[in-house]
């Protein structure tokens, strides 16, 4: 059976997590840290890193703002993670960090257009690491290339409250709590906005 990108949005891409908590390995990753792990703390940058660049070039829409967001992602990463009292905490502490720091770097480009890049290419370990490019059926690679477009067009149109909220609970899977820590809204407002934000998802995608 096709899936749709309309499908990715329903069930099949951007799934609809659990709303629970999954395994968390930033909490394992802190509470290593603390002890004096440096491998530990060298994912943990390394994760950082990575959260940095993908919500700055997915939902603040400016890569060229991705360096800045990732170098204080990393400062902040270093500094806190062996102070913080709850590991747990960790995890939306760290999307709130990168959300505020795009944010200042988005006042400084008030008059500027924002400029996405691709979802899967939302990675600051560069291109080859996009899941249509290994291998595989040819034709599932080039049905896959499509979707994955029609998809960055409709998360392009979303608004920002809207984007940001699909980013952090869809792609990244975060519980509805988290995301409400991380954006500082209340769990019924993140509830009401990622139904708005599904419903435009779906319209803009209709049936391909």
């Amino acid at each position: 059976m096709q899936i749709t990108a309309k499908d990715r949005v329903t069930g099949a891409g951007i799934a609809h997590p659990p709303d629970r908590p999954a395994v968390d390995h930033y909490a394992t990753l802190v509470e290593a840290a603390r002890g004096g792990d440096a491998r530990a703390m060298e994912e943990l940058l390394v994760r950082a890193q990575e959260v940095a660049y993908r919500f700055s070039v997915t939902v603040c829409g400016h890569a060229d703002d991705a360096e800045d967001v990732m170098q204080e992602a990393l400062i902040q990463t270093f500094r806190r993670a062996r102070t913080l009292r709850d590991a747990r905490a960790f995890r939306p502490w760290l999307y709130r960090t990168v959300r505020n720091a795009c944010l200042m770097a988005r006042r400084r480009r008030v008059d500027e257009p924002a400029v996405f890049e691709p979802l899967d290419e939302a990675s600051p370990r560069g291109p080859g690491g996009s899941p249509g490019a290994k291998g595989g059926d040819p034709e599932a690679v080039v049905v896959n290339t499509r979707l994955r477009q029609r998809l960055r067009q409709a998360m392009k149109a979303l608004p920002g409250k809207y984007r940001a909220v699909v980013f952090l609970r869809e792609m990244e899977g975060l519980s509805t709590r988290e995301v409400a820590d991380v954006l500082q809204l209340s769990e019924a407002n993140v509830k009401q906005r990622l139904h708005r934000a599904r419903g435009m998802l779906q319209a803009s995608l209709g049936d391909v």
